[in-house]
Formats: structure tokens, sequence, C-alpha cells
């Protein structure tokens, strides 16, 4: 495995940016920053040996910082939103930022995809890591947490991601990645063809946020078990797209195998395999039109997010899987991209 380390520029105040880079003996690059411990770029070959770059990103370290649509980030100390911007644990009430609407989202105003991470290639193992510890109080999130991400690039074309996280006082942790994907490296992804391992998803209220329904994809938009183009049902009188604008739930998985994403134009399909409970599903519905890597245009509903993930507003609705990791537990969880040419 192939591996540099090098410099992606810096911030506005002078804070430089690194960008760590694996290279498989297959030709397929993954790229990963400092700065939100981001996925950068990740090339894989298509069906005509080319390599295309099937996320997202920008060309600079400026850009990242202005990154209102999370491309590539790592997200946490809670990913989604959290109803109110507020929850109740051990007896008190935890206040956060209202960053969304009334509620509060993937984070708050400077969470983990705003952070600069510890950073190291480690190309025997095939992998970069990034770590840090979000202090007490960060966010408005009680405890230390301590906080590893590794990104490895397998020989065989598949991106792991496996989240840790130990802390010293009990609190929620949700960590997903926002990576924006699209398998023809660019252009609409409404023509990609999905499929969805889920019998339910949640129902959304007019900002997007969880109501604590789980309802049933069967004879709806939102059934994509036996696969479909992601846009051959997205313009459906339905309400919840209505509301969403498009696609932007939260899917409650079957099994472990979350989703398969192909596209015909570059032959290229991604399996997601998960450890998680749930995947939102987010179409590009609020991306609004920005320069994008090598000057290419980003542009609304050019990609698609498949963020694994415990379920939103898991901290007020009762009954979704707990977010709450306890002092001297360890959290691991693991999330697999696979990409291969279909034949």
């Amino acid at each position: 495995m192939k591996a540099e380390t090098f410099s992606f520029g810096s911030l506005s105040d002078g804070t430089a940016v690194t960008a760590a880079r694996l290279e498989n003996s297959r030709g397929a690059s993954l790229t990963v920053l400092n700065y939100g411990a981001a996925i950068q770029s990740l090339r894989m070959p298509d069906k005509n040996g080319r390599l295309v770059d099937v996320v997202l990103g920008y060309d600079t370290a400026g850009e990242y910082a202005g990154n209102d649509a999370y491309l590539g980030a790592t997200i946490g100390r809670v990913g989604n939103r959290i109803g109110g911007a507020a929850f109740s644990l051990n007896g008190k009430t935890w206040t956060l930022a209202k960053n969304d609407g009334e509620n509060h989202l993937h984070g708050g105003l400077k969470g983990f995809d705003k952070q600069l991470w510890d950073m190291t290639a480690e190309p025997e193992a095939g992998r970069v890591v990034c770590r840090r510890l979000s202090p007490d109080g960060e966010e408005g999130y009680p405890g230390s947490l301590s906080v590893t991400v590794a990104f490895t690039l397998t020989e065989d074309n598949a991106l792991r991601i496996t989240y840790d996280a130990d802390t010293d006082q009990d609190t929620p942790v949700n960590l997903t990645n926002h990576s924006y994907f699209n398998l023809d490296g660019g252009g609409s992804v409404l023509g990609h063809r999905l499929q969805v391992w889920a019998e339910r998803f949640c129902e959304g209220d007019e900002g997007c946020l969880p109501t604590g329904r789980l309802l049933k994809v069967e004879g709806t938009p939102f059934d994509f078990r036996t696969g479909k183009t992601i846009g051959a049902d997205i313009g459906a009188d339905h309400i919840q797209l209505r509301r969403a604008g498009g696609y932007d739930h939260n899917y409650c998985l079957s099994g472990e195998r979350a989703a398969v994403l192909f596209s015909e134009t570059s032959g290229i399909e991604m399996t997601v395999d998960t450890d998680l409970p749930g995947m939102q599903v987010y179409s590009g519905n609020f991306l609004t039109r920005r320069r994008g890597k090598g000057g290419k245009e980003i542009d609304y509903r050019g990609a698609l997010c498949l963020e694994t993930q415990l379920y939103p507003n898991a901290l007020v609705r009762y009954g979704f899987p707990n977010p709450i990791l306890r002092a001297g537990q360890h959290l691991r969880s693991e999330t697999v991209y696979s990409f291969r040419v279909r034949a």
C-alpha cells in the first residue's frame, strides 16, 4: 500500500491543514484531511478501467472551513437531529446550540466536522487514523470523549470506517460519515439505482425531525427493497417527500447489509454494510450550486448520502436505540463501503 502525507493549505487564521493519501495495488485511492477527519477523495475504477472520484469535495482548506454541507466530514458527537436542542440525562437538562431551526444538527456550531484531528497514515495496515479528545462541555455535551476514526482502504477496493470512543461521563454519541456519493464522478444522481434493506423508515415532521412513528415502506415511494432509480418516485405526491424536499429519512435496517448503489453509466457498484441499526438516505435536496474539485460544478441532487447511524432524535423518542455511552464503556462501530464493477 502506497501512502503519502502532504500540505492541504491553511485556514483563514493560518492553521495548517494536512492530507493523507493511500493507494492500493489496483490504483484505487483514498485521501483524508485532518480538518473534520473528512474524506476528500475516493477514486475507484469504472467499467473502462478509468479511475472515478466517487465522492464530492473541495480543492482547498478554505472551502472546507465554509463547508455548510458537511462534505465528507466525520460527524459528532451526535449526528443528525436532536429535537429542541436539549436533552435530559441523569436528572439534568443539557442545552445545545439551535443550528437547524429549533433543533440541534450534526454536533452543533463547531462539531467534529470543524475540528482539527491528530492524523497518522499507516501504510502497513492500509489505513489513515484520526484521533481527538472532545473536552467536557464542548458544544454543550457532558464528559470528555476520546474518539478514534480509522479509514482503511483494502486491496479489494473497500473502504472500512471504524469508530472507537470512550468517555469519563455518561454522554450521547452517534458518529457517522457525511460523504456524498456519485458513482459517475459528476452530474445528477437521480439515475443511480438504489436498493435498501429496510421494511420501515422514520416519519419526519416539517423540520425532518423524527416524530417517533416508524412507517412501512411498502406501497410508498420509500420502498427500495427490490431496487429502483433514486429519481423514480422522488417527485411523487407524498407528504414525507414534500416535507423533506425529497429523501432525507432514516431507514430502519433489517440486518448488516444496508444498501447497494449502482450506476449503469460507470458500471460501479457500491455495497454498504454496517453494524448500526439505521441509515439516513439523503438525496442532496439542499445542495446549492458550488464549485467542487477540479472545477466541477456541484448542484442540487448531485450526489447521495448513505449515513449509517443510530436513529435520529433518540434522546427524545424513547424506544429508539439508546445513544448514551456510559462512563467506562467502550464504543466500537464499523461501516464498510465495498466497490466493484458489475459485469
